[in-house]
């Protein structure tokens, strides 16, 4: 059979080896030990155990990662190879709610305390892989970012061409009316190719905001061309820019996720946490 005692607060299980045959104690720590690590205890114990589970009374099998406190709340069956051994675990005295309190207190100080001896630490650990990431990042983005420079010029030039192209159609247009004007025919003859030439364009800049849905304001329209321009020149040299957004992003959050980590600890509690030490 399998028996489980209290002796110093913590529980000891008491078992017999299926192939020394003999009986054997094991001191559980509760709050530490893991289901999974009981089972290997017994299992080094014992090089003839090929098999060990446990499972609950309804039958389901109890997790590897399920703690020993937990798992003796309650009834279970421990399977030694092919053998069942139904366990039923001690109430364990409850304690007072003053020794309770006392209890707590002291896990809280030993975890501020694991916390403040760990934590150095568990930061330059953490800072190292943010700076072997951030190192990887750049590595990717370099390229891209060459290639990108390269694409914005080229479409930054077709853009400013475009503008200084419709300066040069303006002029030759006002030149062209007035030439017509005052040389070629009168005022009279000339308002009314005006006045459709200025209706052509307000229907052009009307179709343009049906298209667009937006106001035709020049230094929109530029960004709109230049982009225009970016993306078919990155298509045509196969520049990802969804890539490069994502790896630009990444490189922003592992920046800010390090400034964070060397920042002083004070600094990065909440607010709310740093009233309530007050």
């Amino acid at each position: 059979e399998v028996t489980i005692n209290y002796r110093h607060g913590l529980p000891v299980v008491t078992l017999t080896l299926p192939t020394r045959r003999e009986r054997c104690r094991f001191t559980v720590k509760p709050m530490v030990t893991t289901v999974g690590a009981f089972l290997q205890d017994v299992q080094r114990e014992d090089r003839g155990i090929e098999r060990t589970e446990v499972f609950a009374t309804d039958g389901s099998k109890v997790s590897d990662a399920t703690l020993m406190e937990v798992l003796l709340m309650n009834d279970f069956k421990l399977v030694i190879n092919d053998t069942a051994y139904s366990v039923s675990p001690p109430v364990k005295d409850k304690l007072s709610s003053e020794h309770a309190t006392e209890m707590e207190d002291i896990k809280s100080l030993v975890h501020r305390l694991f916390v403040a001896l760990h934590l150095e630490d568990h930061q330059v650990r953490k800072e190292r892989e943010l700076l072997q990431k951030l190192d990887h990042l750049k590595e990717e983005l370099l390229p891209l970012e060459q290639m990108k420079a390269r694409i914005m010029d080229s479409a930054d030039a077709k853009t400013s061409r475009l503008l200084w192209v419709g300066l040069a159609l303006m002029s030759t247009q006002g030149g062209a009316l007035a030439w017509l004007t005052w040389w070629v025919y009168s005022w009279d003859i000339m308002e009314p190719v005006t006045y459709f030439i200025t209706y052509g364009s307000a229907m052009a800049f009307y179709a343009y905001f049906v298209l667009t849905r937006q106001d035709y304001i020049y230094p929109d329209a530029k960004d709109r061309q230049f982009l225009h321009y970016f993306y078919r020149k990155s298509k045509k040299q196969h520049f990802n820019v969804e890539r490069y957004n994502k790896l630009k992003e990444d490189l922003a959050e592992a920046e800010e996720s390090l400034r964070r980590l060397r920042q002083p600890l004070h600094l990065r509690l909440p607010i709310q946490e740093i009233n309530d030490k007050d």
